[in-house]
C-alpha cells in the first residue's frame, strides 16, 4: 500500500475567496436585503458558487452544479454544508438583484484601491488617469436587444449587452461599469461619469460630444481623444509645424482651434481645444484633440497611447472567464454573472500583487483552474508552481509505472 499523506491548509479555491473580506459580503446584504427570500441560498454560498463556477470556466449551470457535487468532500472549506442545487442557483439567479453582486464588487475595489494601484506608469508624468470604452457580447435578441435591422431570411437578429467601462489606468481594474443592451450609443455614458477636477481621461473618437467636452473644461476635467475625419474646425494660432521637415519624427504639428457647440442644432458655443497631429512609429498619423493647454504634446500622444490598457483588460475578462454561455436567460441572471467574472479578475489582479509574480495573467488563471481543489500554499504556487507543489507533497519529480 502506497504512504497515506494528510494535507494541511486550505484548497486553492478557498483561499482565493479568503482575499474578499466579509464585512464587504454582509453590508452589501443589508444594503438590498438579499437574503430575505433565499434562506436556502445566502448570498455568500450564491457567491461561492458562482465564484467556482467562474474559475473552472463552466459553460453552464449544469457544469456548475456537477462540478460542485464532485467536491462536496471539500465544500466545508468553502463554507458550504452540500452543494446546491441546480434549481435554486437558477431562481436564485433569475430573481436576487444582480445589484447586490455589483455592491460587493465596488466593495472590494474601495477595499484594495491603494494597494494595487501603480504610481509609477510607464513615461506619463500626470496622476488620475482614466480610460473608457465599451465591448459588445453577443445575444439573441430575445434577451436585450442589438443593433441593426432585422434579417430578410427571417433569421432571428443577434441582440447582445455592452459592458461600458471606466478603467484606472494606474490598477488595472474597472472602477466604474454600466451594462445597457448593445443598441445603447457610446456617447451616453459620458453623462454618468462622476470626475474629480484635474483628473485625466482619455477614450477614442466614438465618444465625441463637444457638450460634454465644454463641461469638462469649465470643471479642469482633462481629456485626450482622437479627431474624427468630418470634424469641422477654426484654426486661431499654429504653435508649431515641423510636416515641411524632411525627416520629421513624433509631433508633427501642434494648433489651437475652436469647434462650435451646437444646442437644439444652434451653435451657442465656441470651444476651445489643442489639435495635435503625431507620426507614430509605425509610419502612421494620429491626430490628438484636448482642452488640455499645458502639457508637452508628446505627453498627449503617450496618454493616448495607454488608451489600449482597457482592451487589455476586455481582454484578460472575455478570454479567461466564462462569458460566451451564460448561466441564465434573464437581464439579471447575465448582469449577475458579468459582476462575478469582474469579482474575479479583481480578486486575481490582487493576487497577482501579492504574489509579486512575473507570470501573465492568463497562465496564472489557467494554473489556478487546473488546481482549484488543490491543498497548496497559493501565493508559492503563483510564485514557483513546480517548487511549490514538490514541498506540499514531498515527493521527487519524477513518473512512475
Amino acid at each position: 500500500m502506497g504512504e497515506i499523506r494528510k494535507f494541511t491548509g486550505q484548497p486553492v479555491l478557498s483561499q482565493i475567496l479568503g482575499v474578499i473580506p466579509s464585512t464587504i459580503i454582509h453590508a452589501a446584504n443589508r444594503k438590498h436585503k438579499s437574503n430575505r427570500y433565499y434562506k436556502r441560498l445566502p448570498v455568500r454560498v450564491h457567491l461561492v458558487s458562482l465564484l467556482y463556477g467562474v474559475f473552472s470556466y463552466c459553460n453552464g449551470l449544469r457544469e456548475l452544479c456537477e462540478g460542485l457535487l464532485a467536491c462536496e468532500g471539500k465544500l466545508s472549506h468553502l463554507g458550504l454544508d452540500k452543494a446546491p442545487a441546480r434549481s435554486t442557483i437558477s431562481d436564485a439567479n433569475n430573481k436576487r438583484s444582480y445589484q447586490v453582486f455589483e455592491t460587493i464588487y465596488y466593495g472590494l475595489l474601495k477595499q484594495y484601491h491603494s494597494f494595487i494601484s501603480d504610481s509609477r506608469l510607464r513615461g506619463l508624468s500626470i496622476r488620475n488617469l482614466k480610460v473608457i470604452d465599451s465591448s459588445t457580447i453577443q445575444l439573441f435578441s430575445e434577451i436585450l436587444r442589438g443593433v441593426g435591422r432585422n434579417r430578410l431570411n427571417g433569421a432571428r437578429k443577434k441582440g447582445g449587452f455592452k459592458v461600458h467601462a471606466m478603467m484606472d489606468a494606474f490598477s488595472g481594474v474597472a472602477e466604474f461599469v454600466r451594462l445597457t443592451e448593445a443598441r445603447e450609443h457610446d456617447q451616453k455614458f459620458l453623462y454618468h461619469l462622476k470626475l474629480a477636477p484635474n483628473s485625466w481621461i482619455v477614450f477614442d473618437k466614438a465618444y465625441t460630444t463637444y457638450g460634454q467636452f465644454a463641461k469638462w473644461t469649465d470643471q479642469k476635467v482633462w481629456f485626450v481623444t482622437r479627431e474624427r475625419y468630418n470634424a469641422d474646425f477654426h484654426v486661431t494660432k499654429v504653435l508649431a509645424d515641423k510636416t515641411k521637415k524632411r525627416k520629421a519624427k513624433g509631433v508633427l504639428k501642434e494648433q489651437l482651434v475652436t469647434v462650435g457647440v451646437k444646442q437644439n442644432g444652434t451653435v451657442v458655443q465656441r470651444l476651445k481645444l489643442r489639435r495635435i497631429s503625431f507620426l507614430s512609429e509605425e509610419g502612421k498619423v494620429y491626430v490628438f484633440l484636448t482642452n488640455n493647454i499645458t502639457l508637452p504634446a508628446s505627453q498627449i500622444a503617450t496618454i493616448y497611447k495607454n488608451r489600449w490598457m482597457i482592451e487589455l483588460l476586455f481582454k484578460q475578462i472575455k478570454q479567461n472567464f466564462p462569458l460566451r454561455y451564460f448561466w441564465g436567460e434573464s437581464p439579471n441572471a447575465i448582469k449577475m454573472q458579468v459582476y462575478c467574472v469582474l469579482i474575479a479578475q479583481l480578486l486575481m489582479v490582487v493576487i497577482r500583487k501579492k504574489a509579486a509574480t512575473k507570470k501573465s495573467f492568463a497562465n496564472m488563471i489557467t494554473v489556478i483552474r487546473l488546481h482549484l481543489m488543490s491543498y497548496v500554499e497559493l501565493l508559492e504556487f503563483i510564485r514557483d508552481t513546480y517548487k511549490a507543489w514538490r514541498k506540499t507533497h514531498n515527493a521527487p519529480f519524477a513518473f512512475t509505472l
